[in-house]
Parts: structure tokens; sequence; C-alpha cells
């Protein structure tokens, strides 16, 4: 006698009383899953009594400063002062984050030169406010680049290397980092200035 090459499935027919067992087996597993739910997710894990703001007691993170809400020291007549890029984290070490905005005057013709300003927010009332001007626009530069890393500004500059140069061409480009250090933002370029 020869087999079939497919096996006999007979015993494989359901009956009724395997889809309750199939039934009471996955209402269990629900149930039991829905008793053994993780505790619910935080930023900071120290300690056992953690909330969503942190360990017990400790107050909720701080949104970096907005630079909207801020007055910019730029003289633009008629025209407004336009945030063109911005950077946040914590520059000076005390656990709340600054924020870092590129801005020149809206222009309606030609390149604004940028300022580069540091905000943070008032201790007693927590307004954002200017603390330090990193690049003023007198100085005639474009900011193409601009980053927070490592607790240090980090800014690519266009700029010129004489007032002969036309304002539409830039000629010189700096990478420089400031550093917030013994209470003042210090300038270190870390490479050489280079022409375009």
């Amino acid at each position: 006698m020869q087999h079939p090459a497919v096996p006999d499935l007979s015993h494989t027919h359901t009956r009724p009383i395997h889809w309750v067992a199939t039934a009471t087996a996955l209402a269990g597993v629900v149930a039991l899953s829905s008793l053994l739910q993780p505790d619910a997710a935080t930023a900071a894990q120290t300690g056992s009594h953690t909330t969503a703001a942190g360990p017990k007691g400790a107050p909720a993170p701080m949104a970096p400063p907005d630079p909207a809400a801020v007055s910019f020291p730029l003289e633009c007549g008629p025209v407004k002062a336009v945030v063109q890029k911005q950077a946040s984290g914590d520059l000076d070490g005390d656990g709340r984050p600054e924020t870092v905005a590129v801005v020149h005057c809206d222009a309606p013709m030609g390149t604004p030169p940028d300022g580069v300003y540091v905000i943070t927010r008032n201790a007693d009332n927590g307004k954002p406010r200017v603390v330090a001007t990193l690049v003023d626009p007198k100085e005639r530069r474009t900011a193409t680049v601009l980053a927070v890393r490592d607790g240090a500004v980090h800014a690519t500059l266009l700029g010129y290397s004489s007032a002969d140069v036309p304002s539409c061409c830039p000629d010189v480009t700096d990478d420089v980092k400031w550093q917030w250090k013994n209470g003042t933002f210090v300038s270190d370029t870390p490479s050489q200035a280079r022409t375009v």
C-alpha cells in the first residue's frame, strides 16, 4: 500500500469546542496583559518616586526661549526684524536652555547683514531677553550655518576682506565657535578664515 503524498488531515477539522477553547484562551491573555501594563514612561527615572516631570519635587524641563517674543537691538527703520535661523541648548551649564538666533532686517532688496544673539529667560519672571550679541550687524556678516553643540555656539559666517568688496559678493568665510567662559562668551575660531 502506498501512502499519499499529502497526509491525512481529517483530525484537523474544527469543532465548536475548539472555538470555545480558543476564545477563552485569548480572553485570558488579553485580561492578563491589561493587568501587567508597565508604568507610564518618563523622561528621567531616578529613584522610586518618578513623575512625568522627573524625580519627585524636580521642576519640569523648561522650554528654550522663543525668539519671536524678544525685541532685538536692530535699527530696521520701516521694515521689521526677521529671525532667519535659531538653535537651542544649555550654554552656561545652569540646566536651562538658551536660544541663539540669527536675525536681520527684512529688506526688500539685497542681503542685509545678520546679527547673532543669545536669548535667555529672566530668573524672576521667565520672560525671554537678549543677553549677548555674538555678531553685530555693523560687522556686515551673514550666518549660513548655526548650531549649538556641546554647550557651544557654532556658526559659519560670510564676510568681506575689505570695505571695497561689494555687498553682493562676500569673499571671506569663517567657521566660528563661541563658548561661555568666566561670565562671557569667548570666540574661538577653530579654522583660519578662508576666501570664497
